[in-house]
């Protein structure tokens, strides 16, 4: 192996690596930012809050999920 083939294999497996890294963080931020924009930029849990609080016919309290149970 002529001298310079591995540390210029390295240099290149350590490059592919950072490239694999930063396109799986930036196809992270990408899908939760789409997905944020599909509701309006809330968080899950405030879209859910805001949905209870202006179409309270939609969701349907059950007695049962509201009663404490074993572990509370």
């Amino acid at each position: 192996m002529p001298y310079g083939t591995s540390s210029s294999r390295k240099r290149h497996d350590q490059a592919r690596r950072q490239l694999r890294t930063h396109l799986a963080d930036f196809m992270a931020d990408y899908n939760f930012a789409r997905r944020l924009k599909t509701i309006n930029g809330l968080t899950p849990y405030e879209y859910i809050c805001k949905m209870w609080t202006s179409e309270k016919d939609s969701f349907i309290l059950d007695p049962i999920h509201q009663m404490p149970g074993l572990n509370t």
